[in-house]
């Protein structure tokens, strides 16, 4: 970035009243969206007020429209639904609703709104939007309000978010709720599967999605389900014949459970509507399985955000309030979502309309069509699924002769078995026989390595930590031993999933080309560590596993510090050097500051640390969270600050402390992992099969150049291949980090949302973008 950083304090919220409002069907997260919003626009010294029970609120006025202070919304980051609660309303589809709520409005001064809700919700308040002026000037006109209030108040300005557990919204990638919704799923899905296999029995789920497949699609991706019906896609004519095959081949197979999937919404490809019922009753009848239904229905809208919901929805929150600052009488409405990584602004009638060309594109039966404008995220999801379910006879697939090998290296993280299943089913697609590598370059040194087939890895994505097993030995020692291995089981390439030894691993085999011809293969390697430290990637397989971990138990913490009252809890995570889980942990559990080695800090900060909790027991919340990175410095350790803050905080506040330890690389994989650990791989198992055609010359495969030895990370918006070589210069390798690392933006966020005063750079926010229309060739290239 060489343009100069803008800084939001010069954007002041003196003098601006924000409504704050959650519509239409309520999400998990929204609730931490409410208090981003909040926050944010009391820290820029708007007053905030909300508007409880949506729309009907808004209309009915008096007590449903107050203002807020800071502490108003303590403690809800962890509660699911909403806290101000959500209503259909009639009244607002009519002009004299809309009427009565501008005066409700105008009453109190506020011409920002800010709106979480779905598609409908955000359509209603851009027409109230457009419709503002002219209802001021007809309440003029009654008398109800004069006219330096319609000079005062002339226009209103609207930012929305989408909270959907459906995903169903163009324009954004994930919606708020949709991550915990698919978390309430997959727990399902596991609790299942034991009875299954315990009875030998299928069974079909319906999950929500009654015009996107979305939670269906990502769900069967994620437990590895034998069919999955949406209505985006639906199943070709005589596909009764084809599920039946492909049910009785797999418990042919030795397989014991059958998991059909199915969205509320599923139809067939005459627009007629799929219901779980008719599908038990077809397997019933024909196949004469043992069948059960489960309709998962409220659950999935249920229960605590999962860490991703609540980051998004913090980070989106502050965007929605930066954007309304920011907003001038002729800036259109806008939607603030997430794109990769990144927050963006899109045009909110852009999205809503591509969102309702996607429901046209289906009652017309155009559903290539249908995917496509879905955006680039579903396609990806929907063509892994179709490469990873469904296993073609033997006859069918191409032979190439290439033998590629597989292996786990560094500690074990959530998410390597399911990364490990899809390289070794697409590795299987293409053509080359596929081998397990047990216990990584040591196992590899001693011959530790045997041919692994389609069948051995079903059931493996929900399963935590790695099957394979794991070391954190390095090749170099090994050299010798590691090339007789290649040359004896003739390997042509290597795909390795792993953490930073991994990455080092690679760099070692790569400098021994010199000196081994064996190593001269397409090598690549696959991020999967939960301290999110691999140089050339935004996030890690593993990574959301362990947040979600630390989420959980701060949560438990922070009830118990609210039983006893005035108590502080100093947490450390894991991470080595890098402060990633410290600190969106700390975003994720609401804590109050987060020491990571990344940021320095001294004596002087830990004091005023001190002081602001100090400060903080003086009001409603008389409790505090601390989390410290375990190598975020040497002297000031997690002991050192708990005696510190126990000595400074005599008589004010006591403290406990809490080391989080293993727990955090165990459990199972989440929703996340387990399908980013697929896609992923998924994805260089192919960069694999390009690579092998490339390099195979005279009936030998022959790669010497860096770009043969790639590391696939997910790049602010992309997937990339980088040679290791180049991640050289972006690794600082004393500490194991990336000398870069993109979460450190976020780091004011956290502090702004515990009240400390701190500099934001927004630079990379602001900019009004418009939806793009990805291109079918897209869907192949980067995007996730």
């Amino acid at each position: 970035m060489d343009h100069q950083p803008k800084f939001f304090e010069n954007l002041s919220g003196t003098g601006k009243a924000i409504g704050v409002l959650t519509s239409g069907g309520d999400a998990q997260g929204m609730n931490a969206a409410v208090r981003a919003v909040v926050r944010m626009g009391i820290y820029v010294k708007a007053k905030v007020y909300f508007v409880y029970e949506g729309y009907q609120g808004m209309v009915d006025g008096g007590d449903n429209i107050v203002e807020v202070s800071w502490e108003s919304v303590s403690s809800i980051l962890q509660v699911g639904g909403t806290v101000i609660g959500s209503a259909r309303c009639k009244a607002f589809r009519t002009r004299e609703g809309r009427l009565q709520a501008a005066y409700n409005l105008v009453q109190r001064g506020i011409t920002n709104l800010c709106v979480i809700g779905g598609d409908g919700s955000l359509t209603g308040a851009n027409l109230f939007r457009e419709e503002w002026s002219g209802l001021l000037e007809e309440l003029a006109q009654k008398g109800k309000i004069d006219e330096e209030a319609v000079k005062k108040y002339a226009y209103l300005n609207i930012v929305g978010m989408v909270g959907s557990i459906d995903n169903d919204f163009c324009g954004t990638d994930m919606t708020i709720g949709t991550d915990s919704a698919l978390h309430r799923i997959i727990e399902v899905v596991d609790a299942i599967m034991t009875t299954a296999q315990s009875h030998q029995r299928t069974f079909v789920l319906e999950v929500m999605g009654r015009h996107c497949g979305y939670l269906a699609l990502v769900s069967a991706l994620a437990c590895g389900a034998d069919w999955v019906f949406i209505p985006e896609y639906p199943p070709e004519e005589g596909w009764e014949d084809s599920m039946c095959v492909k049910l009785s081949e797999n418990r042919a197979r030795k397989k014991r459970l059958n998991i059909i999937i199915v969205a509320e919404g599923a139809i067939d490809c005459h627009n007629k509507p799929i219901t779980s019922e008719k599908v038990k009753d077809l397997v019933v009848q024909r196949l004469g399985f043992d069948t059960r239904v489960t309709i998962l229905g409220h659950v999935q809208r249920g229960g605590t955000p999962s860490a991703f919901d609540r980051i998004l929805a913090s980070r989106m929150g502050v965007e929605a309030v930066l954007a309304l600052l920011e907003a001038t009488p002729d800036t259109p409405a806008c939607v603030v979502s997430l794109s990769g990584n990144q927050a963006v602004r899109l045009p909110l009638m852009e999205c809503v309309q591509m969102t309702q060309e996607v429901q046209k594109a289906m009652d017309e039966g155009r559903f290539v069509e249908a995917v496509r404008l879905r955006g680039r995220n579903f396609e990806n999801n929907l063509n892994t699924y179709k490469l990873l379910s469904h296993k073609k006879p033997d006859a069918e697939l191409p032979k190439t002769n290439f033998n590629v090998a597989v292996l786990n290296v560094g500690a074990p993280a959530a998410g390597m078995n399911a990364a490990v299943r899809a390289a070794v089913r697409v590795g299987i697609t293409e053509g080359h026989k596929m081998f397990a590598v047990i216990d990584g370059f040591e196992g590899f040194a001693r011959g530790k390595i045997k041919e692994i087939s389609w069948g051995d890895v079903g059931g493996w994505t929900g399963q935590g930590g790695s099957i394979l097993g794991t070391k954190r030995t390095l090749p170099a020692k090994y050299l010798e031993k590691i090339a007789d291995q290649m040359r004896t089981n003739n390997i042509n390439a290597l795909m390795v999933i792993g953490g930073f030894e991994a990455y080092l691993g690679l760099l070692e085999l790569s400098a021994a080309r010199e000196k081994y011809d064996e190593f001269c293969v397409p090598m690549v390697m696959v991020p999967a560590t939960v301290s999110n430290n691999v140089p050339g990637s935004d996030f890690s397989i593993g990574a959301d596993t362990a947040l979600n971990t630390i989420t959980d138990t701060c949560d438990r913490i922070k009830q118990s510090a609210s039983g006893t009252k005035r108590r502080v809890f100093i947490i450390e995570t894991m991470g080595g050097y890098c402060g990633y889980l410290a600190n969106m942990g700390a975003l994720a559990a609401g804590a109050d500051a987060a020491y990571i080695f990344e940021e320095q800090f001294d004596i002087r900060e830990l004091q005023a640390n001190v002081e602001h909790l100090t400060e903080k027991m003086k009001t409603s919340i008389q409790r505090g969270l601390v989390l410290r990175n375990e190598n975020s410095n040497e002297n000031y350790t997690t002991d050192f600050i708990y005696q510190l803050y126990s000595e400074e905080g005599k008589g004010v506040f006591d403290c406990r402390k809490n080391v989080l330890g293993h727990m955090q690389q165990g459990g199972a994989p989440s929703p996340f992992d387990r399908n980013f650990g697929t896609k992923i791989s998924a994805k260089a198992m192919q960069w694999i099969s390009k690579k092998l055609k490339e390099t195979y010359r005279k009936g030998k495969v022959f790669a010497n150049t860096d770009d043969s030895v790639c590391l696939l990370g997910i790049r602010r918006r992309n997937l990339v291949f980088q040679p290791v070589a180049e991640l050289k210069n972006e690794t600082d390798f004393i500490h194991r980090i990336p000398k870069e690392q993109w979460w450190l933006k976020l780091r004011p966020l956290m502090k702004i949302l515990a009240k400390y005063k701190t500099s934001y750079d927004v630079s990379d926010s602001g900019q009004l973008e418009h939806v793009a229309r990805h291109s079918p060739k897209e869907a192949e290239t980067g995007a996730i």
